[in-house]
């Protein structure tokens, strides 16, 4: 960070820090759009075009046609008319006016940055890295939607997950950032990690909370694109049973079942709760007696007691057949653990290490 004066560095903060709010907004709406069904209702992506919405009623008649022929229509919506399309329209239209708000916030100030040199050339990486995810995060946007378009009326759940997971290294890359210029500024060199760092047992069991909470996260984009929230509103029991029968006989080669049936991305994000819940634990307690830094310990405090909340959300929200309220308080949560996770992994790295 070189060269940035103590306002040009406070820019760069508020700029990544708005990103990150921003994408954690972004995937929240994306959320309750999905929950709503209403990530279909526009059949076509013009990045361009597509800023205007129907101005007529011609041209809204032209719009809910193209969705009378795709399959959601079809199966589920048959018996919609234009109000009930225009209420689903807009949701979807309100996403993606959003995200290419946030394209804009991503591009203009990296452009205006490197062309003041504000930003040298050989420190853009990152920036550089964090537009072109963003732009490949719009065209993989289009391609879940397009998968909904063509046999059935739901979205892969494969591709809805990808899309979540480059959301989350996208979060993490801001959130990192972030932190780099909250705690280097007015330093004109980053400080050396020590190699010794990555043997502690804080970045250990960091890196593994890290690991198991990305891992949870994935789970839970399986489970919203096959609807897996469904199969059982009973807790702790599924079917009256702690270990269902059939978990990995419902779909050929057994392994498939893992990824694709929803009894069984049910039960494993289920009980994959409670592996975060105990590595956070283990965390606490294995550095609670060390030499670590106050803001280390008050994170992985805050981590253990949101694990606690999110568990207790995800419960209620299997209670009551998946409420849009409280499936996407529990969305919200579990982004913010993520960047926890992530301040928690800052810190291990970058504060002496005494075990």
């Amino acid at each position: 960070m070189e060269h940035l004066t103590e306002k040009q560095n406070k820019n760069i903060l508020i700029w990544l820090i708005t990103l990150a709010i921003l994408i954690m907004v972004m995937v929240v709406f994306g959320g309750y759009v999905r929950l709503t069904r209403s990530g279909l209702s526009l059949v076509e992506w013009h990045p361009i075009s597509g800023v205007i919405p129907p101005m007529s009623d011609n041209a809204w008649k032209i719009e809910f046609s193209k969705y009378k022929a795709t399959p959601e229509f079809k199966i589920i919506n048959a018996s919609m008319d234009m109000e009930g399309f225009k209420d689903i329209f807009y949701l979807e239209y309100i996403h993606r006016m959003i995200a290419r708000l946030v394209g804009f916030i991503v591009a203009l100030p990296v452009f205006y940055w490197w062309w003041k040199k504000i930003i040298p050339w050989r420190k853009s990486g990152i920036y550089a890295l964090i537009s072109l995810l963003f732009l490949f995060q719009a065209i993989l946007g289009w391609y879940m939607v397009s998968s909904g378009l063509v046999d059935h009326p739901e979205v892969d759940h494969l591709r809805l997950t990808f899309h979540l997971l480059t959301a989350l290294l996208l979060l993490s890359i801001s959130v990192w950032t972030a932190l780099e210029h909250l705690y280097w500024f007015p330093s004109a060199k980053r400080p050396i990690i020590e190699k010794k760092a990555f043997k502690s047992k804080a970045f250990i069991w960091s890196a593994i909370l890290m690991s198991v909470l990305a891992f949870q996260i994935m789970y839970g984009g399986f489970m919203a694109g096959l609807k897996a929230g469904h199969v059982s509103s009973s807790y702790p029991l599924i079917y009256g049973k702690w270990i269902p029968n059939g978990m990995l006989s419902q779909i050929e080669p057994w392994w498939s079942n893992l990824f694709n049936a929803p009894l069984t991305v049910h039960f494993t994000h289920r009980w994959f709760a409670i592996v975060v819940l105990s590595v956070s634990f283990w965390l606490y307690w294995s550095t609670r007696k060390n030499a670590h830094s106050y803001k280390l310990h008050e994170g992985i405090l805050w981590m253990f007691f949101l694990t606690g909340i999110q568990i207790t959300l995800g419960v209620i929200t299997i209670w009551y057949h998946v409420p849009v309220f409280w499936a996407s308080v529990h969305q919200a949560t579990a982004l913010f653990l993520f960047v926890v996770t992530v301040f928690i992994n800052y810190q291990v790295l970058h504060e002496p290490v005494n075990n």
